[in-house]
């Protein structure tokens, strides 16, 4: 009702009636039927309960309206009041004429506002003329309260009318059509009050038979509530057959001013909701951002020392099982992260459009949470990982190698350590002294045979430290113990070469009084001793480990074994002369009865011996057949994993390369309009996903490779790396370009921007595009703005440039582009619409309280406001105000707050 007074106070009639346009009201008014006793009681107390409505602002009243007008002073006043224009000054007289004037000055200030007042003149106001005067306090309240109500095109009565109906039409049991009849059930002004303000009244348990209970709950309602006075009786309008239209509308009229100042509220409450509703929505994208891009980087920062951990396994085992880790951290925990920070990219860049569009200051992440921080993190991550995986590849190599190595020195050390077993104390004997000629000199050429054999030995030992050496050169685990065995090795190859040198000088010196020496025995030594020789290094080949890695290096070897199978026959042929000689000493000692030893005193070699060795040394010859056979098998599958794995890798390599190609050219030569765009590139993402099976496939076969320790493929130049690496790009590409044209469809939905608009700028665009990058470089953007008729001085162009490239990156996206085309005509909500606003709301203080934006404001966007308003300090501020000028300036970063 505050903001009805102040309407009435404060509103300034400039229209000009027209006599045919204003004065249909006399043709309208029959004045027979004020005859109405009925009809007259009724205009009486709604005139009168009207004019006391009013003049009580003033501070007084009138009690019987046709007598309390009569001398004009409270006539004067009321047209004041209702006006808010000062009338002439009143004659004070009590003379006939003194009346007569002020009653005329308030007749010609009725007419100066256009109206034309047939058969009502002063003296029929002074004489007390009851038709005369209420016809004066119809005409002024027609004029004052109801012409210039104003609904959908329609005005006056009609505009009252259609007002009621538009409120009260969702009612049950409500059908208002005009002034009397429909209002007699009294269901029709409970539920303008409903609509308006449904906390005072339950129109749920309203009884349409009981009219007079139904008008008086709506009076009393409206007399308590709304500061409208009771102007009629209930049970005059529901016992009269057509009450008085007249005071129907004076009544109904006062509610349309009560409720206009509320729907005007109304308007402004939903302004600020809106702008509420943008600013809670920003802040929880920018509370969510913030979330996640904490969540990746710890991810990030815990993954990275893991990823750099370079400390080496001393066993395969322990190394593959570090194969297996990272392969599950690229198969199972990496890819979610690489769909959350592509989605992290796009609900910052979407974040930055709302923000943008709702004419908000850009959202600045926290210190250390930019997308440019993620992406160096990420870049980071990426280069610790491919780092790891050349490492872990590097050390399972080594560990082979190692084992190999390892492997070697044992068997060949063990070989060494079983011949050199007691061949210390056979050379510290002192046999010779007590010896026969003979004996002495077999003990000679046996001791030649043995230097011979220690000459044969001198590789091996020569082999057995250059393995210990390699050994520690590789940081073998137990390199210790190889250092200790090879050590004893050595110094035991040390001493028999001393102690062989200190017996073949005993046995020179003995050698001169023994002259008798069996040729025959001696030939068998000089013969058996290099055969043993090449037995036991044939043994000792055909039981060497190997290790290969192509199917050439294994044929090699098989070529090498079929080389050394053709010397068989020769050999044999060498065992069997052999074996004759220790015949033919058998036959002699036979022959002539001899009665000495058959043992060869000049060989330890024996027949025994040769045989056995001659037997394993046939038996191993199939054996290292197999193993060779069984290798080349393994190689010739691991040649298909490589052919198998190539086939694929060399479809899908230049497929992902086909589709970046596809995607970068669309981004510049799509046309029409953004949701077909929209539509092609959601076809290429749906194509690409479902293209992730062969990614897949191509992932278990690189996973087979692995496991069978394959390192390279010449049958293509596509590594497992590069396909990843392009397959995350291909994903990240498609997403930011499906992005960019969501952003552009959002920012052309909000800034109104036409289809055919849009595809003008895209032309432009693509136009001055001379590298078809999808970016302009500055000349490039001059050129483009000059001829869309820009007329450009190096401080505009400044200006312009410091819009669309504001971190100075040299170039200007299509983004950039749209936005700078449709910002100068963007109808975006500012700060002062929202001061506006929140002023309506504080009914013009410089403040407000809590109690009125909880009144005017949905219970969670009132306390959003109470909770962030800064108290109000200026001039007539009271306890509890609020500042809502700064509020609404913080909202669009146009303060400290």
């Amino acid at each position: 009702m505050n903001s009805m007074n102040q309407i009435e106070t404060n509103m300034q009639y400039t229209y000009n009636y027209e006599e045919d346009e204003y004065m249909t009201q006399e043709e309208e008014w029959d004045r027979d039927l004020l005859l109405d006793p009925a009809w007259e009681k009724q205009q009486r107390k709604t005139f009168t309960a009207w004019c006391n409505s009013h003049l009580r602002k003033a501070g007084t009243q009138i009690e019987n309206i046709e007598e309390d007008f009569r001398n004009g002073l409270k006539l004067m006043l009321l047209l004041e009041v209702i006006s808010g224009e000062r009338l002439p000054k009143p004659d004070r007289g009590k003379m006939r004429f003194h009346k007569i004037a002020n009653v005329n000055k308030a007749l010609d200030y009725i007419a100066s506002k256009g109206v034309k007042l047939v058969s009502i003149g002063a003296e029929e106001i002074v004489d007390g003329n009851v038709k005369m005067t209420l016809g004066m306090i119809w005409t002024i309240i027609l004029r004052f309260a109801i012409q210039d109500i104003s609904v959908e095109e329609t005005s006056a009565k009609e505009g009252l009318l259609l007002w009621c109906q538009r409120k009260t039409a969702p009612y049950r049991n409500v059908n208002i059509q005009n002034f009397h009849l429909s209002w007699k059930d009294g269901l029709g002004l409970c539920a303008l009050i409903h609509r308006h303000r449904p906390d005072l009244i339950d129109y749920s348990k309203l009884n349409k038979d009981d009219p007079i209970g139904n008008i008086n709950l709506a009076m009393e309602i409206a007399e308590k509530h709304l500061d409208i006075p009771k102007m009629l009786d209930a049970e005059d309008i529901v016992n009269t057959p057509k009450p008085d239209e007249r005071a129907i509308m004076t009544y109904v009229s006062c509610f349309y001013h009560a409720f206009a100042g509320a729907e005007q509220a109304e308007t402004a409450a939903n302004r600020i909701c809106k702008v509420l509703a943008v600013n809670q929505e920003n802040e929880r994208l920018m509370e969510e951002y913030e979330r996640l891009a904490s969540e990746l980087l710890e991810w990030i920062r815990r993954t990275i020392p893991w990823l750099e951990n370079r400390t080496p396994e001393k066993t395969m085992q322990a190394m593959q099982k570090k194969l297996e880790d990272f392969r599950d951290y690229r198969r199972k925990h990496k890819p979610p992260k690489v769909q959350e920070k592509c989605q992290l990219e796009i609900n910052f860049n979407t974040l930055q459009t709302k923000l943008r569009i709702s004419n908000r200051p850009a959202f600045m992440p926290s210190e250390g949470k930019m997308v440019s921080d993620i992406a160096g993190a990420w870049q980071r991550l990426e280069q610790a990982e491919k780092g790891y995986e050349e490492w872990l590849l590097n050390e399972i190599r080594r560990l082979e190698r190692l084992e190999h190595l390892a492997e070697k020195f044992r068997q060949k050390a063990s070989t060494h350590e079983q011949w050199a077993y007691g061949k210390e104390q056979i050379l510290l004997q002192k046999d010779y002294e007590s010896a026969s000629l003979t004996e002495v000199r077999a003990m000679l050429r046996k001791h030649e045979a043995f230097e011979s054999d220690l000459a044969a030995h001198q590789d091996r030992v020569e082999q057995i430290a250059a393995i210990a050496q390699e050994l520690n050169e590789l940081d073998y685990h137990d390199a210790a113990s190889v250092n200790d065995r090879c050590q004893k090795i050595c110094d035991q190859w040390d001493s028999l070469g001393t102690l062989t040198q200190k017996r073949r000088e005993a046995l020179e010196r003995t050698e001169k009084l023994l002259e008798t020496i069996d040729q025959l025995h001696l030939e068998f030594a000089k013969r058996a001793a290099p055969f043993n020789n090449w037995m036991e290094g044939a043994m000792e080949d055909l039981q060497d480990m190997f290790i290969v890695h192509s199917i050439e290096e294994i044929q090699s070897l098989i070529s090498a074994h079929d080389q050394f199978k053709a010397t068989l026959p020769e050999a044999d042929g060498e065992r069997q002369a052999i074996l004759s000689i220790q015949n033919e000493v058998e036959k002699v000692i036979q022959s002539y009865s001899m009665r000495i030893s058959a043992t060869n005193p000049y060989s330890t070699v024996t027949v025994e011996e040769i045989r056995s060795k001659w037997e394993k040394v046939k038996q191993l010859v199939p054996q290292r057949d197999q193993s060779l056979q069984e290798e080349l098998a393994r190689q010739h599958a691991n040649e298909r994993l490589r052919r198998q794995f190539a086939a694929q890798a060399n479809v899908i390599g230049p497929w992902i390369q086909t589709k970046m190609e596809e995607i970068a050219r669309s981004s510049i030569e799509m046309t029409g309009p953004l949701e077909d765009q929209m539509n092609q590139l959601k076809q290429y993402e749906h194509n690409i996903i479902n293209y992730k099976h062969n990614i897949d496939k191509l992932e278990g076969d690189h996973q087979l490779i692995q496991e069978a320790l394959v390192f390279d493929n010449k049958h293509t130049n596509y590594t497992m790396e590069h396909i990843r690496v392009g397959w995350e790009l291909l994903l990240t590409t498609i997403a930011r370009t499906i992005n960019e044209v969501e952003t552009q469809i959002l920012t052309r939905d909000a800034k109104g921007i036409t289809q055919e608009q849009m595809n003008d700028f895209r032309a432009s665009f693509n136009h001055f595009d001379r590298r078809k990058n999808g970016l302009m470089d500055h000349d490039d953007f001059r050129a483009c703005l000059i001829s869309m008729g820009y007329d450009l001085g190096e401080a505009e162009f400044a200006r312009i440039m410091s819009l669309v490239d504001p971190n100075g990156q040299g170039t200007v996206t299509f983004q950039s582009f749209i936005d700078f085309m449709t910002r100068e005509t963007a109808d975006t909500d500012t700060a002062e619409q929202v001061i506006a606003s929140f002023r309506i709301l504080a009914s013009d203080k410089p403040y407000i309280l809590a109690d009125e934006l909880r009144r005017e404001l949905p219970p969670e966007q009132a306390q959003y406001c109470i909770k962030r308003m800064p108290p109000y300090t200026g001039p007539g501020s009271v306890p509890g105000a609020l500042d809502y000028t700064s509020f609404s300036s913080a909202l669009y970063g146009e303060s400290d707050l």
